[in-house]
């Protein structure tokens, strides 16, 4: 059972490392439940039972492998997650997908073999948001009749998805095609969304990444004993005008922030540092 009532029922995808795994520490820190999707098996097995483990044997935290290319699978294991929180999904944050930014091994646009990664992008980054969305609204959405009155009273924030975009989709870098574009339609996406699922009552935000130094948050990292610190670097001060990259954190507060704003939806939050500013 949820541990107080303002207690949410949480779906972070991509959440076995980096920014998804503090996403998910965060909330769960914050007295929410969450369930974890991510398809390294590794990492997910360390992250719920070793990283979490305390909340994994208080019945906070579950979590499952899940393909964002395969939507048979999303769709199957969202109902999964759905009954672990019976049958009611607060919040989903649509963080997995390809965080890589450059073609593999050097290649440019010019290259024919970047195909199949601009469909990967695609699939993965745009797609897979799209078809986790869908499968989960009917464990998100309200009556119309019920989502104007709650609204009109103000007394809840509703239901939220918030998708994990990137200040790439507004500056890009050469040779970063496919995730640019699939960052940017994420945009896109995002209002689109707002706009269809407003009289379910349900919220649509974008989160926008800058740098963000995420290694430590990793069975590797924890092993190691690694931190945020021990990643920066003179390049990320100069580039900064807050004189340092980003932590997971600062992403993983943006989200608490739009879980709770009820009279944001359809917006782009970039979490950049002034990065975007700075060029």
């Amino acid at each position: 059972m949820p541990a107080n009532d303002n207690s949410k029922n949480v779906i972070v995808s991509g959440g076995a490392r980096g920014i998804g795994r503090c996403l998910v520490r965060t909330f769960l820190e914050a007295g929410h439940r969450v369930y974890i999707f991510d398809i390294d098996e590794e990492e997910l097995n360390h992250t719920t039972k070793v990283h979490l483990e305390k909340y994994h044997k208080a019945g906070k935290v579950e979590s499952a492998l899940c393909d964002l290319r395969d939507v048979k699978d999303m769709r199957s294991k969202v109902q999964e997650a759905a009954k672990f929180f019976d049958n009611k999904i607060d919040v989903l944050i649509n963080n997995g997908g390809i965080a890589s930014p450059y073609w593999k091994d050097g290649k440019t646009m010019e290259d024919p073999d970047t195909f199949p990664e601009w469909q990967a992008y695609i699939d993965t980054n745009l797609t897979g948001p799209f078809a986790m969305s869908q499968a989960c609204i009917p464990y998100m959405k309200n009556k119309n009749k019920d989502a104007v009155a709650d609204a009109a009273h103000g007394q809840s924030a509703g239901p939220c998805i918030i998708n994990i975009g990137s200040f790439r989709a507004k500056m890009s870098d050469p040779n970063q095609e496919g995730y640019a574009a699939s960052k940017a339609g994420q945009l896109g996406l995002t209002q689109a969304m707002a706009i269809s699922l407003g009289h379910l009552g349900i919220r649509v935000n974008l989160i926008a990444p800058g740098r963000i130094k995420v290694a430590h948050e990793s069975k590797e990292g924890d092993e190691k004993g690694e931190g945020w610190v021990g990643q920066h670097s003179e390049k990320d001060i100069d580039d900064h005008p807050t004189n340092r990259a980003g932590r997971p954190r600062d992403i993983a507060d943006a989200a608490l922030y739009l879980v709770g704003a009820g009279f944001v939806t359809g917006q782009d939050v970039t979490i950049d540092g002034g990065a975007l500013v700075k060029k």
